[in-house]
């Protein structure tokens, strides 16, 4: 995917990028805590968690942001993106099915090239927003 790059004749506003989804497994939160180094126990310890009050433990936000990127990524392409920019807005729960939605906002032309704006979400399976954001993409 390194070589790809998004078409700026080739998409419109409107345009929605494949729907990327993962379910989110308590395995997934005890990787990222290896690989990140954030090893707070709201992340892992489920005694921790309900003693703080919560229902149990919950997802990283980078982990769900990562899960975003990729799907930005993927539709433009490994080194096109130029910004892209998060609001954590829920917590994400095991078991919980998340999907991106990455929708084209505007293209734009100016002296630095040619760019694309994009607005992104990750969302449960009941619609709930845990994460929303947009990007910019470099466009040929």
């Amino acid at each position: 995917m390194a070589g790809q790059r998004l078409s700026f004749d080739g998409v419109e506003e409107g345009d929605e990028a494949p729907v990327v989804s993962h379910k989110l497994t308590r395995t997934d939160l005890t990787m990222y805590a290896g690989a990140s180094g954030d090893f707070n126990p709201m992340h892992h310890d489920e005694v921790a968690a309900k003693a703080a009050g919560l229902p149990s433990v919950f997802g990283h936000g980078m982990f769900s942001a990562g899960l975003l990127g990729k799907a930005l990524t993927d539709y433009v392409g490994v080194g096109n993106l130029a910004s892209y920019k998060v609001r954590f807005t829920k917590q994400t729960w095991p078991d919980e099915v998340l999907t991106t939605r990455v929708v084209v906002k505007a293209k734009r032309a100016d002296d630095g090239g040619r760019f694309v704006d994009l607005g992104c979400s990750l969302a449960n399976e009941d619609g709930e927003v845990k994460v929303a954001g947009e990007a910019v993409a470099h466009a040929d």
